[in-house]
């Protein structure tokens, strides 16, 4: 019985210092820097730090002196700060004690229905703002209520802020964030202070990752930064993002502009030369065969439209007459591939006119 009894304990024992080892090499390892993606390692941490944006950063410079600051409308094309501003701000404004109290983000992934606009966002605004920074700065007597992405609430939703708004103003500061103001009911706002925010010049673009590079260690010439920097499209978080992505591909070799082709998905000229030689060929069957070529190597259509676009409207070959039918075209081709058409069909539709915009005169 004595041995019995004795047994699971002999047994017992061992796990436990098993359970030692891996807690001691788990907490050894939680030492270590965690690798995290470089659009938040650099993103911006005070409101100096923010590029390009210098009418938004005077406001809210004056507001981290000490002035009262006003509901916020931020919108503008992704990558270029709206969030990374506002969040800035706020640390600055509350420090690093005090930020979760006094910030509630609510972005596109969170629910963001009648309901929670009504329960969650109205029960913070009515908390009341106390506490004092531990550094002795002044901190400002409200919260701030950030909603991202806010283009994409309901109506209903947004008409349940109006009120929310005017009646916790003593108390709460509301910014949304949005790409497109429109989607934003009136109500909204004029009860808001909008800014715009611009997309990036290339030179800051250029600047701020050649500053990653340097930092991160990267390989990476001059003419590979402007070619990062356009097939970017004043996006700076895309343009870090595919830095990253080449820097891991390379593995410590030098990234060229071949590099950045194929991470970012953009057609490569020569592709889309052949494509239009095939049009001025006047062949249909030639026509098809490069179609079904450019769908099987995995190329988008979309982005087809949108090089096409460019080369088209930049190129001196095509009279006005031509370039104003084929960029019709492109617009309703576009529009067909964004309701989920097939590729393939859009694809041989918009060469279809294209060659006979070529060939009409020959």
């Amino acid at each position: 019985m004595q041995a019995f009894l004795k047994g699971p304990a002999s047994i017992s024992t061992k796990p436990v210092a098993a359970k030692e080892k891996s807690a001691a090499g788990s907490s050894g390892e939680g030492k270590r820097t965690k690798p995290i993606p470089w659009v938040e390692k650099y993103r911006p941490k005070n409101v100096d730090e923010v590029a390009f944006q210098d009418e938004v950063v005077a406001v809210l410079k004056k507001s981290l002196e000490g002035a009262d600051l006003p509901n916020l409308l931020f919108y503008g094309p992704p990558g270029t700060g709206k969030t990374s501003t506002i969040l800035a701000a706020a640390r600055e404004l509350f420090g690093p004690d005090l930020f979760r109290q006094r910030v509630l983000e609510l972005n596109a992934s969170d629910e963001r229905g009648i309901q929670v606009i009504r329960e969650k966002v109205k029960a913070f605004a009515q908390l009341t703002a106390s506490g004092s920074r531990s550094d002795g700065k002044m901190c400002p007597p409200f919260k701030i209520v950030i909603l991202d992405e806010a283009d994409s609430m309901t109506s209903a939703a947004q008409a349940a802020l109006r009120r929310t708004m005017e009646k916790e103003s003593k108390t709460t500061r509301f910014c949304l964030i949005c790409n497109y103001i429109s989607r934003i009911i009136e109500p909204l706002t004029s009860r808001c202070s909008k800014f715009r925010f611009k997309p990036l010049s290339d030179s800051i673009q250029q600047q701020r990752l050649l500053d990653v590079s340097e930092k991160e260690h990267v390989k990476i010439n001059n003419e590979a930064v402007s070619y990062l920097v356009k097939v970017s499209e004043g996006d700076l978080r895309k343009a870090i993002t595919f830095l990253q992505s080449a820097t891991r591909l390379m593995g410590g070799k030098e990234i060229t502009e071949k590099i950045i082709t194929e991470i970012a998905g953009v057609i490569p000229k020569e592709t889309i030369d052949e494509l239009l030689l095939g049009c001025q060929s006047g062949s249909f069957e030639k026509l098809e065969t490069l179609a079904k070529n450019l769908i099987s190597e995995g190329f988008a259509v979309a982005q087809l439209v949108n090089q096409l676009h460019d080369i088209i409207v930049e190129s001196e070959d095509y009279s006005d007459k031509q370039k104003s039918a084929i960029a019709e075209k492109l617009a309703e081709v576009d529009k067909c591939l964004a309701d989920g058409a097939d590729e393939f069909l859009q694809l041989m539709s918009l060469c279809a006119l294209v060659m006979q915009q070529l060939t009409q005169n020959t």
